[in-house]
């Protein structure tokens, strides 16, 4: 009975979910032009330009009125945007909370049916919710990495465009037509930027914003550096994109060096996971306790958590910021 339960509220969530997504969709033209027009609101928020002169007046952050106004309150919200951005999801903070919180809803529900035990509900609950969350976190990582990666390309486009005479901001827009993904997408809205008037100095520095690398602000101070004082720029970009390269050589190397700890840690985190899987399948009787005694779910959940902070910790030891 209660397996059955648990079947027909994991179908409930997922026809929650089926709701959700049709009701909200996908994102709009408007949308889009919204979130391409973002920096520019940035920076009149940042001057403090009055209401009555910003080009954009409203940037919702939810298609739920009440949630949207809710969360424009919040200071937390316009970091979940910035967060969204950076992956390059089209989607609102809004969405990303209710899918939150019909996670969270579901994984309480399921637990608590399941073991009837409040803490290991609450802790499931928690762990649910917090799964969109980590996904977007994860996404970014990724987008930010391959950003990375083909940055160096695009400073040697942009070089070999000012060497043939190009202007710096006609170089931009080959940037953004040549190169691939998202460093296309972001060249693209900084030129979109300069092109609707705002200064060319504001829509670098809200690429530094968007982007929050360090090779990126390097090539921002430099070009500052280089309006301000003059010289070679062409050079200047030429060497930018070697000394970004020899980062990520030095990186590499670095990764080499610490792939025998990064194996060890992986090891240790899945090494109780698999245990107790296994002595599940051999011999059920000896790990059945934890599962059958009213103390149990309190030692598993008090177990996950240790598991928890130890795999951060050893995680935060191999990793090494060059």
């Amino acid at each position: 009975m209660a397996l059955l339960i648990a079947l027909l509220t994991f179908a409930l969530v997922g026809i929650v979910f089926a709701v959700i997504w049709l009701l909200f969709g996908t994102a709009t033209n408007q949308q889009v032009v919204r979130d391409r027009m973002e920096a520019v609101q940035k920076g009149e928020r940042a001057a403090g330009v009055s209401p009555d002169r910003q080009l954009i007046r409203d940037e919702n952050l939810s298609s739920v009125p009440l949630l949207n106004r809710l969360m424009m309150r919040l200071s937390w919200s316009h970091r979940l945007q910035d967060l969204i951005t950076q992956a390059g999801i089209q989607t609102k903070p809004g969405k990303i909370l209710l899918f939150s919180g019909v996670a969270g809803l579901g994984a309480y529900i399921l637990t608590g049916y399941a073991y009837h035990h409040l803490a290991l509900a609450i802790l499931t609950a928690l762990v649910g919710a917090a799964i969109p969350i980590v996904v977007v976190s994860v996404l970014r990582h990724r987008r930010m990495d391959q950003f990375e990666q083909r940055f160096p390309e695009a400073l040697d486009l942009l070089g070999r465009a000012v060497r043939a005479g190009h202007a710096f901001t006609t170089g931009v827009e080959m940037v953004s037509k040549e190169c691939a993904e998202p460093v296309a997408g972001e060249f693209r809205i900084t030129f979109d930027e300069q092109n609707l008037g705002l200064p060319l100095r504001d829509a670098l520095l809200h690429m530094t914003e968007r982007v929050p690398s360090v090779d990126v602000r390097f090539f921002v101070t430099a070009l500052l550096i280089q309006k301000d004082t003059g010289g070679n720029l062409a050079e200047l970009l030429d060497e930018l994109a070697r000394v970004i390269r020899e980062r990520f050589r030095i990186h590499r190397d670095v990764k080499v060096k610490t792939a025998q700890g990064r194996l060890t840690a992986m090891i240790l985190i899945a090494l109780p996971i698999g245990m107790l899987i296994l002595l599940r399948i051999v011999n059920p009787r000896y790990v059945g306790v934890l599962f059958n005694d009213p103390m149990g779910p309190e030692i598993l959940g008090i177990a996950a958590l240790l598991q928890i902070i130890g795999a951060a910790i050893m995680l935060k030891i191999v990793h090494i910021d060059v």
